[in-house]
């Protein structure tokens, strides 16, 4: 192991003294923990300097390991050759130094060899390429039958009407580069002049240009960046920017922007989850809400509510992440609220570091939650250790919160008098609050909203999980897009629920990715992608 701990500092130790000398040369490329040297300056250091008894490397077998090697002029199945073990063991390859080309590259790899040898186990891959994706569209044609067609090349109008405002909405964590940097652990995989942030900005405009959406809901927007490069960029393609970051002395935050074309503004509502006199909100985390206007020839539409978050990630704090919900829910519940006492069409984007079938999750779809004898731990779904598992205490946050069970402000605001001549008492309110009597105490959630998902988050032909985030540790979906309408499940699959009276239709999803499919250009970030998390886009429909 201390030959090894050489080696990983680029040392070699000599066989015949205890001096150390460098080992590779010094323009071998670093590939976060693995190496790439020339052939031929490997092959000079160890057969020249005599390391071959002294080496030994990780892996499945305890005296026969050997460094993996990769190449652009040879086969991946090409065997490697027994380059710091006796000979005895492997002579039946017929193997010679000069048979490799004097240009190739020699990989020596921190992974963990397989027990056949040929392969090592991490997720680390070493193709090249471009993720691919597509359209997926929900065609309504009649109450009845909704059907999901993968064809880059079918329509996106599904149906012809006079009366509707289609529009695109993407929301995407582009990954703050103070983030990046302070969990560089999470990227090992990455070579590094792919982590830096003039490269990868450029990538990200260059997606966020492709796919052109009337909506955009950004997560970990770093605040220099943003003042700098990410507004300017984004107004002059047409944005309009509301931006709110995170308290205390966090660097990112949360923007919504939306076309000029499409849409005016009507309120900015930001959320602020922190809480100074409610220890249980010691976090900096935040949401942003936006009542927007559809620009329409007949100028009469309903407006259409699109809040942003990115809650806590701590898989442990199920609790934290529940009220932190539960307090964008009552800010939506309260720009959303109409004076009939429905609510505005309503979208709700971010990453919610929750997994598909949580309890977070399925209040979110089911509009309840009963949360008895549940464990803070099990509440987002990521926790898989024994820690976690203190229940949720009812009710889980304090009445000094003022906001109640069913996730809608307890106290109004204080209303503001003006006189008038035809009425001196004139009263109005700031906002219109739902006025809740004192409840006992229940462990049941509710919302109002009837919420689907945009997307199933497993291929149906398949099972396989879709995944919104890939990185060193894990490949999993934290990110949504929620959008209210009254729900028709189409042969029972999640994802397919369309509005047929009022609210809005989905039209189309841009298909989303397998853990695989992301491995196959070595995760996220990589060349073309250059956040850990792939952008989610949606058309929806306004029926007028």
């Amino acid at each position: 192991m201390e030959a090894w701990r050489c080696m990983r500092r680029g040392y070699g130790r000599c066989v015949v003294g205890r001096g150390r000398y460098p080992m590779l040369p010094h323009h071998q490329r670093s590939l976060g923990r693995d190496w790439t040297t020339p052939w031929e300056n490997l092959q000079r250091c160890c057969w020249n300097r005599h390391i071959s008894s002294c080496m030994r490397w990780p892996g499945h077998y305890s005296r026969a390991p050997y460094p993996y090697f990769s190449s652009r002029h040879f086969s991946l199945n090409w065997r490697p050759p027994c380059l710091f073990e006796s000979r005895t063991q492997f002579q039946y390859w017929n193997w010679r130094p000069d048979n490799l080309s004097q240009t190739s590259l020699i990989h020596l790899s921190s992974s963990i060899m397989n027990s056949e040898g040929d392969e090592p186990s991490s997720k680390r891959r070493k193709h090249q390429g471009t993720i691919k994706r597509h359209w997926e569209y929900i065609c309504s044609h009649n109450k009845e039958n909704t059907k999901i067609l993968g064809d880059e090349n079918v329509d996106p109008i599904c149906e012809d009407s006079e009366n509707k405002f289609d529009f695109s909405v993407m929301s995407y964590n582009i990954l703050s580069q103070n983030l990046l940097e302070d969990n560089s652990h999470l990227y090992r995989h990455c070579r590094r002049p792919l982590l830096h942030w003039s490269f990868r900005f450029p990538n990200i405009l260059k997606e966020i240009k492709h796919y052109d959406a009337d909506v955009l809901c950004l997560q970990e927007v770093q605040e220099d960046h943003y003042g700098t490069e990410i507004r300017p960029s984004l107004e002059s393609l047409g944005y309009h920017c509301e931006y709110k970051n995170r308290t205390g002395r966090k660097p990112d935050g949360c923007a919504i922007c939306f076309k000029h074309s499409k849409f005016s503004l009507l309120s900015v509502n930001p959320v602020e989850f922190y809480r100074p006199d409610v220890p249980l909100l010691d976090r900096d985390n935040v949401g942003l809400v936006l009542l927007l206007q559809p620009k329409i020839p007949s100028g009469d539409s309903p407006a259409i509510c699109v809040a942003n978050t990115h809650l806590l990630y701590n898989p442990r704090r199920g609790d934290i992440k529940l009220t932190q919900l539960a307090m964008l829910l009552a800010e939506i519940s309260s720009v959303a609220h109409q004076k009939n006492g429905s609510f505005h069409p309503i979208i709700m984007c971010g990453d919610f570091n929750s997994v598909p079938g949580s309890p977070l999750y399925s209040f979110i779809k089911d509009g309840k939650l009963n949360y008895e004898g549940l464990a803070i731990g099990k509440v987002s779904g990521q926790e898989q250790s024994s820690r976690g598992q203190r229940i949720l205490s009812i009710p889980i946050w304090p009445p000094n919160l003022g906001i109640s069970q069913n996730c809608v402000y307890e106290v109004q605001q204080v209303p503001k008098v003006e006189k008038t001549d035809s009425d001196p008492t004139q009263t109005q309110l700031d906002k219109t609050e739902v006025l809740e009597t004192a409840e006992k105490l229940s462990s049941h959630l509710q919302h109002h909203f009837s919420l689907s998902s945009v997307y199933s988050h497993y291929f149906p032909d398949t099972g396989i999980p879709e995944v919104t985030t890939c990185h060193s540790r894990n490949a999993i979906t934290v990110d949504y897009i929620f959008y209210s309408g009254e729900k028709k499940d189409v042969a029972g699959e999640p994802g397919t629920e369309v509005a047929l009276v009022g609210g809005l239709k989905l039209l189309a999803r841009l298909s989303l990715l397998t853990e695989e499919d992301l491995w196959t250009v070595n995760g996220l970030p990589n060349e073309n992608n250059s956040s850990d998390h792939l952008p989610l886009l949606a058309k929806f429909r306004l029926e007028l």
